[in-house]
């Protein structure tokens, strides 16, 4: 059964560096409605981050295209986070996904779905050569007790 969001929201960028510590920020804004820990807030942030930088360098390796981020809050106490691309998308996903992997060049890790795995609770990834990618992510934030 799918769970209605209790709030969301979307916001669209060109894929340009410098968008990448925008959309880390929106999304730590976000997600500090379910009251995270620091340590959690910086989880969201680097998963967030990889999956943007991974727009930005592999979606449009040579243009500038439109990345789009919706962010939802669940009555769970989870953020759920998609990251979607327009761009070239990824032959295979199997692939993609082991650790060193990477169509970027030398100066790429391919560490960026291993990152977000172990940052998150949940990941799907979904890509059509041509149309583009979507990254799925979805963390639980425990409540504490004895706050608010």
């Amino acid at each position: 059964m799918k769970q209605k969001a209790e709030n969301y929201v979307s916001v669209d960028f060109p894929s340009r560096s410098s968008n990448e510590g925008f959309a880390r920020t929106v999304a730590a804004c976000f997600a500090a409605q379910l009251d995270p820990t620091l340590d959690e807030i910086n989880d969201i942030k680097t998963a967030v981050s990889e999956a943007v930088t991974n727009a930005i360098v592999h979606a449009y390796p040579d243009t500038i295209g439109k990345v789009s981020m919706k962010l939802r809050l669940y009555q769970d106490n989870s953020v759920e986070i998609v990251v979607r691309d327009w761009g070239v998308g990824i032959p295979d996903v199997e692939q993609a996904r082991q650790p060193m992997y990477t169509t970027g060049g030398e100066e790429r890790a391919g560490m960026g779905f291993t990152i977000m795995e172990s940052f998150m609770d949940t990941l799907r990834l979904r890509s059509t050569p041509g149309k583009g990618t979507i990254v799925t992510m979805r963390r639980r934030i425990f409540r504490r007790t004895g706050v608010r």
